[in-house]
């Protein structure tokens, strides 16, 4: 393959298109965090129809697209269908590599709507931000991808031979359940030479971030019992030991005293890091003044290359109901992070062999719920990463940092197995002020400006080249 040269007015044509397009881009925007698609069973279900139909309609009025369709895949091991993705495609035409572009349209919920500054499905600007559930994660993604698309094809008319296939999925959120079984019923449309995944972050809200490695997650729900039923706890407290008693010892075990993983056989990545300073990690994560960071190494090693482990949930009796009884079980939900290089299932097992073998009292454990994914670091050598980097420079104006995610992208397993010669680039148009998941979750009006130019100047120049 062949690196193309655009001409410098080339360049120009294409930015001053993304330029036009970005009101219209917004707007669309807009109207897609005004639905509340949640992949949850608990949420209305119609809602993610409606997201799914909104998606292809946008995919359908660029005129790019041969086919566009909503379409479902089976969840592997149920009789259940996953969530409404939309896959729109158009073939290569003279010998042009093809591109596919990921994004998803699902949401996390809100939460509660009190923590919200502004209603979390009513898009709001202020201070050069959009707020909103979705406006980062990831409905800017999927306008990332309609924006580049439409400038590109303004430029390029009927010179446009690409090949692009557009998948946003209905699930991530929720696990991405049917991704596997999609990715196979499609494989012969969702081919391509690179793959975009546009669900991540950049280093901060005016330099961008090509993301090269990605922890692995192992995500389980453990229940522990001491007691076949409650009992009194001035009549046996200080000679029975109650399930909350032992589910606080037993998790105070998985910590080192700085904070830092305790589990044998989790391990951690060696690898560069960064300079990344505390008074960053404060000011981006929130960190209160009397909090001290935890962990050792450079921070972002701990973010980047080691694994964390962090109870997520917990059920016990809740404060309103407390009584002076002790607790015969507890159930807590424990995700783990895990480092580039080892897969989910092996930190997994290390973790259940840690928690068994430290089971205080004799208590009794029991795992259910296992979720896994692995990490993934990408081969920078490829074209496909040399042709990102200079599209984010051009496109923002600033050169990119190589950037490691503590976050999971578990599908990209998925992707790496299907589709083994793709070239996989992980994007997106987050910054550290973001705050996807969270309450009042934004996106940097300037970054998504020029996350748009970057990818439309890349396939601009992809469709420059010959395999």
């Amino acid at each position: 393959m062949t690196s193309p040269v655009l001409p410098s007015e080339s360049d120009a044509a294409v930015l001053e298109a993304v330029a036009t397009g970005i009101p219209a881009a917004l707007s669309d925007l807009g109207h897609l965090v005004r639905i509340p698609g949640m992949a949850w069973p608990a949420f209305d279900q119609t809602q993610l129809e409606r997201s799914a139909e909104a998606v292809a309609a946008l995919a359908k009025d660029t005129g790019v697209f041969d086919d566009v369709r909503v379409l479902r895949a089976a969840i592997p091991g149920t009789d259940e269908q996953g969530q409404p993705a939309v896959l729109a495609t158009r073939a290569a035409r003279n010998g042009k590599p093809t591109i596919l572009l990921y994004a998803h349209h699902d949401v996390q919920p809100p939460g509660d709507d009190a923590l919200w500054e502004t209603p979390p499905f009513e898009p709001t600007v202020r201070d050069g931000r959009l707020y909103g559930r979705g406006a980062a994660d990831d409905k800017a993604g999927i306008m990332a991808h309609i924006g580049s698309i439409r400038a590109v094809r303004e430029v390029l008319g009927d010179d446009l031979d690409l090949g692009i296939a557009l998948f946003i999925e209905g699930e991530e959120e929720y696990g991405s359940r049917s991704f596997a079984t999609f990715l196979s019923d499609n494989k012969d449309a969702l081919r391509a030479d690179a793959i975009v995944v546009a669900d991540s972050g950049n280093w901060d809200s005016i330099t961008p971030g090509l993301t090269v490695s990605l922890r692995g997650n192992a995500r389980f729900t453990m229940r522990v019992r001491t007691l076949d039923h409650a009992s009194h706890s001035g009549m046996f407290g200080g000679a029975v030991p109650d399930a909350m008693m032992a589910t606080v010892t037993l998790l105070s075990t998985l910590w080192n005293a700085d904070g830092s993983v305790a589990v044998a056989g989790m391990t951690a990545r060696d690898a560069a890091t960064p300079e990344y300073t505390e008074e960053t990690l404060r000011d981006e994560a929130g960190l209160l003044p009397g909090t001290t960071p935890i962990g050792d190494g450079t921070i972002l090693s701990r973010i980047w290359n080691k694994p964390a482990v962090t109870v997520i949930g917990i059920d016990a009796t809740s404060v309103s109901a407390a009584s002076n009884t002790l607790l015969p079980e507890v159930t807590v939900v424990i995700s783990a992070r895990v480092a580039p290089g080892q897969t989910g299932r092996e930190a997994y097992e290390a973790l259940e062999a840690h928690l068994r073998a430290h089971a205080p009292f004799g208590a009794e454990l029991s795992f259910s719920d296992v979720d896994l994914g692995d990490g993934f670091l990408v081969d920078t050598s490829g074209w496909a990463v040399s042709l990102a980097r200079d599209a984010m420079r051009d496109g923002y104006g600033v050169p990119p940092v190589d950037l490691g995610v503590g976050g999971s992208i578990p599908f990209i397993a998925d992707l790496v197995r299907e589709f083994p010669e793709a070239q996989i680039l992980v994007t997106g148009v987050e910054d550290p002020h973001s705050r996807a998941h969270s309450p009042n979750e934004s996106l940097h009006l300037d970054t998504f400006r020029h996350a748009v130019a970057t990818e439309a100047l890349m396939l601009a120049r992809m469709n420059g080249m010959n395999l």
